[in-house]
């Protein structure tokens, strides 16, 4: 077989991710994909047809990655396509789902599952079913805005009414929609509700990991949203076990997966299926209005497969700015002092190296503690030891609520050699040792 040096993958899931999605590819081991992405949450939400909260790419296979194994993912490069965007606090439909507005949208009128629709002018009722004629999204945005980028993608600005709704009339065109893209972009409500507000450009891809065990809808490959699939009243209803076993944690929604990080995926299917989507102009910790701006973008990646690393979730290298103040690696200066000090106490300082873990979970501290439990189990420590780690050399910090966040610790090079990662660790950083 034939294994690609360089592939560019712009087509899409129908929002279904899984081993049952046939992936393209496969691409060399140490590889490259270049994801052009087409904007997800919004979008996405409002499509009647679409059955997921997303529409992410469709997974690659790698040369040589079995389940078991992980595939270190290379962030080279994040760029955004869209030259405007529209996001803010959404509100369900009464009627227009069952269970679960991302996954079973219905017409609330002739009750037509996944209605086939069209678009009829602009504004939060332009989506029509095509049976009945009625509004057909199942959201609502009760306070949101339109916001433009300069063409340097430095900052972003959002515009007055008169601007949103001549926006909205060229939605597909500002937010520079991929053609294989079946979404309606959200710039077509027309929403101005916050007006002038300057914020500065920081991209990153909230959807990149590798593909789950079972088929889901992509947005909820993650503990927070996956937890409402369980026994749920929808064709894509999983049990516990599934949940617990068969997710990948690639809807982080983590704003550090940036231009220049390093994701660390679990394979649970062969091949390893690397998607990704749902990629972000900027977002503040917590994405706490549940939505951020979602864009367009053109994401590059290296991908390199680490036999044996059994990972139950994503490893995160961050950026060096990124990581949390007692994260940070030791400098060459920094580990010459703590050398000196330790030898007028007789003691032999262990080099380290920081690591975020990724937990998720349906609320925030089961987020963390499974972040916790993790790390103990991959780096075969006790998981108070884990504790005392994480307070005095990490922090927990907050992904997207209600249930992703990063668990930062440094951890003994000894264990990350045993495991397979010391060499792209202590690269990454620059390490002294």
């Amino acid at each position: 077989m034939g294994y690609e040096q360089e592939l560019v993958n712009d087509v899409f899931t129908n929002g279904i991710i899984g081993p049952h999605i046939k992936m393209l590819g496969p691409v060399a081991d140490g590889g490259r994909i270049v994801f052009i992405t087409t904007p997800g949450c919004w979008g996405p939400m409002i499509t009647p047809t679409l059955r997921g909260g997303h529409e992410v790419n469709v997974p690659v296979a790698i040369e040589n990655a079995d389940i078991g194994d992980a595939i270190a993912i290379h962030l080279e490069d994040i760029r955004i396509r869209s030259r405007a965007s529209s996001s803010g606090v959404d509100k369900y439909v009464d009627g227009a789902y069952i269970g679960d507005p991302y996954v079973a949208k219905r017409c609330p009128s002739c009750r037509e599952p996944w209605p086939e629709y069209e678009v009829v002018g602009i504004g939060q009722e332009a989506i029509r079913c095509k049976k009945c004629g009625a509004p057909a999204s199942p959201f609502r945005m009760i306070h949101g805005y339109t916001m433009v980028f300069d063409e340097n993608s430095v900052v972003g600005l959002t515009v007055h009414e008169d601007m949103a709704k001549q926006i909205a009339k060229e939605a597909w065109k500002w937010g520079n929609i991929p053609e294989n893209s079946k979404q309606v972009p959200i710039l077509i409500f027309g929403k101005a509700d916050i007006v002038g507000l300057p914020t500065r450009l920081r991209p990153f891809v909230g959807q990149l990991g590798t593909t789950p065990a079972v088929d889901i809808p992509d947005s909820h490959n993650a503990g927070d949203f996956g937890y409402f699939l369980i026994d749920a009243p929808h064709p894509y209803r999983i049990t516990k076990e599934q949940y617990e076993r068969d997710l990948t944690d690639g809807h982080l929604d983590v704003d550090s997966v940036r231009k220049g990080a390093i994701l660390i995926a679990p394979v649970k299917v062969k091949g390893g299926g690397v998607y990704a989507g749902d990629a972000h102009a900027m977002q503040g910790d917590g994405e706490v209005a549940g939505h951020t701006t979602d864009v367009s973008a053109e994401v590059s990646v290296k991908v390199e497969v680490i036999k044996g690393l059994r990972l139950d979730g994503p490893l995160l290298l961050p950026l060096e700015e990124d990581l949390p103040p007692l994260a940070k690696p030791w400098r060459k200066d920094e580990w010459e002092y703590v050398k000196s000090y330790a030898k007028k106490l007789g003691i032999e300082p262990e080099p380290v190296a920081p690591i975020q873990v990724i937990g998720s979970g349906p609320t925030i501290n089961e987020a963390a503690k499974r972040g916790f439990e993790r790390a103990a189990k991959l780096f075969n420590m006790k998981y108070e030891e884990v504790l005392n780690r994480v307070t005095i050399t990490g922090a927990v910090e907050i992904g997207r609520l209600p249930g992703v966040v990063q668990v930062s610790l440094q951890v003994p090079i000894r264990i990350l050699e045993k495991l397979g990662i010391a060499d792209i660790v202590i690269k990454h950083y620059k390490l002294p040792y």
